[in-house]
């Protein structure tokens, strides 16, 4: 276990992101849902990651379902606020943001002080549970005066008032979650899709300053939204078609990973894993195969070898660490 900044809140090194069970881009039958949460937590996954936001508060309800047969003290859950959930019978599904769900509710921006609160409320009531572990904003990229202002604030009282045992932010990009380390006091801070094989942003200014502050960071989009998981044409990378020029550089990722006797997926998270920083590295997955073979790839040893070869032949930066290096 891995703790969260100077805060009581532990994680494990390898957490369970609830995005697709809450029907991201396709439809998990509740079944699917429940059997990929029994297997993370049969493979010793004790960090479960969820949002409003996730099927319009479904990805909530199931992990809250999924997890009440578990002592609630052997595990550690987070959830976010900043999208505020209202009722809405303009019919129709949610396709459009990204959730074959059907449109019974719309999201509301709110980084204001009521307005977390009032979503953190909400999203109890989903979970059936009195409290989550962690807070985080999420995606205040269009929203930050209020984030700063207002939002942060309140999730600040919340830990003060033991509500939430740490609080952080969670984003698609590095530079303002650096602000986020620099100028608050939040324990932790969520990067999806910064820090990876392909994009190693958060390496410039992030990741060093959380080293320097001691906060945490947790790595999500280890596999960029597909394209390190399966490198083909049709591949998803930042949820849309993969460019050409990054399709061309995951297949030759992928065929230096064969040549060492390892898999690109292994290779991606352990990337992301080994940086002093990183708490965990998050994974979606909508199914118990998906969870196994992500705990599988976790586990298994990349030869150093293989990030010599990288660094090489110019596929990874020279300051970037490798588990060879940490170990």
């Amino acid at each position: 276990m891995n703790r969260l900044g100077s805060s009581d809140v532990e994680v494990t090194p390898l957490a369970f992101g609830g995005a697709a069970i809450g029907n991201l881009f396709t439809e998990v039958t509740e079944e699917q849902a429940y059997e990929a949460v029994e297997a993370a937590w049969q493979r010793g996954i004790r960090y479960f990651d969820t949002a409003p936001h996730y099927g319009l508060g479904l990805s909530e309800r199931r992990l809250g379902t999924a997890l009440r047969g578990h002592p609630r003290t052997d595990c550690t859950i987070s959830t976010k606020v900043g999208r505020r959930l209202e009722p809405w019978d303009g019919g129709g599904d949610d396709l459009a943001n990204g959730f074959a769900v059907p449109a019974t509710k719309r999201r509301v921006w709110d980084f204001s002080a009521d307005g977390v609160r009032r979503t953190l409320e909400a999203s109890l009531e989903r979970l059936g549970l009195d409290h989550v572990d962690v807070v985080y904003l999420h995606d205040p990229d269009d929203h930050a005066e209020q984030a700063f202002r207002e939002g942060y604030p309140a999730l600040e009282k919340l830990r003060s008032e033991g509500l939430v045992g740490a609080i952080g932010a969670g984003m698609n990009q590095a530079e303002m979650l650096t602000r986020f380390v620099r100028d608050t006091d939040v324990d932790v801070v969520l990067c999806a899709g910064r820090y990876t094989l392909l994009d190693q942003r958060a390496l410039a200014e992030l990741l060093p300053a959380a080293e320097q502050r001691g906060t945490s960071v947790v790595i999500g989009g280890a596999f960029n939204s597909g394209l390190l998981a399966d490198p083909r044409p049709g591949s998803t990378y930042n949820y849309a078609a993969a460019p050409q020029e990054l399709l061309t550089r995951a297949l030759r990722l992928k065929t230096v990973a064969d040549r060492h006797g390892t898999t690109l997926r292994a290779a991606a998270l352990a990337f992301c894993a080994a940086h002093p920083a990183v708490a965990s590295v998050l994974v979606g997955a909508r199914s118990a195969a998906e969870v196994l073979d992500c705990a599988e790839q976790f586990a298994a040893d990349v030869p150093a070898a293989f990030w010599q070869e990288l660094r090489e032949e110019g596929l990874l930066p020279a300051d970037a660490p490798v588990p060879a290096e940490e170990a």
